[in-house]
């Protein structure tokens, strides 16, 4: 298994080895581009040191900080998405002993527990958490019971719909068309 999600190889190495770059590449992924949002657990940990939950959410805030305000910055937000990179493994630390795997791995959960679990998580919301869940089903080896069905409609086999699907530059292109066009029609449908 190998994810090809930045165009970055070294960003999509990271986040194949690293459960925790994954987890945070998706909190980030909010009002930038895709890639941007998952080629910044590679600049937080080139600029940091820290790969690991318990590290990052030990650092200092204003420290964390200025690693998220270099440039290129690792988000367009940093001050808010700094603070949530460290909240979310401060959570994990405190209830998954650090390990962000644990989520989707400690106890065989089937899809709908994972689902809960993340939704759980501090900035995954339902949307957030269903494209995750997609996203280890299609492409990172969770084969719990029920996720297709947990994370609809993202986790539809043939989609291009969201990360979840983006296995070639040409798979990036047809997600990109789809959330195009969900753009347009939400737009329309405003009064």
């Amino acid at each position: 298994m190998a994810l090809h999600i930045t165009g970055d190889p070294a960003a999509d190495e990271l986040l194949t080895d690293n459960p925790l770059a994954l987890l945070v590449g998706m909190l980030l992924d909010q009002q930038v581009p895709m890639e941007t949002a998952f080629a910044g657990p590679l600049k937080i940990e080139q600029r940091t040191g820290a790969a690991d939950a318990a590290a990052i959410a030990g650092m200092d805030p204003e420290k964390f900080l200025e690693a998220f305000k270099q440039t290129p910055s690792v988000h367009r937000f940093p001050g808010s998405m700094a603070a949530r990179v460290q909240t979310l493994c401060q959570e994990l630390v405190d209830s998954w002993g650090g390990d962000a795997a644990a989520l989707w791995s400690k106890g065989e959960p089937d899809g709908p527990e994972v689902l809960r679990r993340l939704k759980a998580l501090p900035g995954f919301g339902e949307q957030k958490a269903k494209i995750f869940l997609a996203l280890l089903g299609k492409q990172y080896g969770f084969t719990g019971d029920g996720w297709r069905e947990a994370s609809a409609p993202y986790g539809d086999d043939g989609a291009y719909r969201s990360v979840a699907d983006i296995v070639s530059p040409e798979s990036l292109t047809k997600v990109r068309e789809h959330k195009r066009a969900m753009k347009a029609a939400a737009k329309t449908a405003k009064p």
